[in-house]
């Protein structure tokens, strides 16, 4: 790894761990709360796209697995900048298709997506809330095939992923 990929990996796990500090302010009741939150990963999803605009994907041969992780994360997070979630959207892709990122992040990408563009999403995998202690996700396209369409990319089948977020 060169000092300037290394320097990247670094990056990348930082700006994870500082979103990780941040997470709970996103829901807040605060107002302030939410907009440091935002701008946040508004910041995080500009580098992003820096990072991708130099090196594409930041696969795990390149950055290391933590840094990798961390891109897929920060792409989760760019709810409010759609062009650079597709754009990761469709680099990761790319790198799947070659063995070198992961069918399953890819899949959760894909979904968060989809939902930020109003559509139905494939693997179900994007929560929308919580209803009665049960979690309630957001519409699926063809939700009989969804698991299978789950195992595919090696997600636990959907009663068992909901089950981990259920309220007592």
């Amino acid at each position: 790894m060169t000092s300037d990929v290394a320097a990247v990996a670094a990056e990348l796990t930082t700006m994870v761990a500082a979103d990780h500090r941040a997470a709970p302010r996103a829901n807040s009741d605060d107002p302030a709360d939410q907009l440091a939150w935002r701008r946040l990963t508004a910041r995080h999803a500009d580098r992003l796209s820096e990072i991708m605009d130099a090196y594409g994907w930041p696969t795990a041969e390149l950055v290391g697995e933590e840094a990798a992780s961390a891109a897929w994360l920060i792409a989760q997070h760019a709810d409010r900048q759609l062009d650079v979630q597709r754009r990761a959207l469709r680099l990761m892709e790319e790198a799947v298709s070659v063995g070198a990122a992961s069918p399953r992040d890819l899949a959760f990408l894909r979904d968060r997506t989809l939902v930020n563009e109003g559509r139905k999403q494939i693997y179900g995998t994007q929560i929308a809330g919580v209803k009665d202690g049960s979690p309630v996700p957001w519409p699926c396209e063809d939700p009989e095939r969804m698991d299978e369409r789950r195992a595919q990319v090696g997600i636990l089948p959907f009663a068992e992923y909901v089950a981990q977020f259920s309220v007592a």
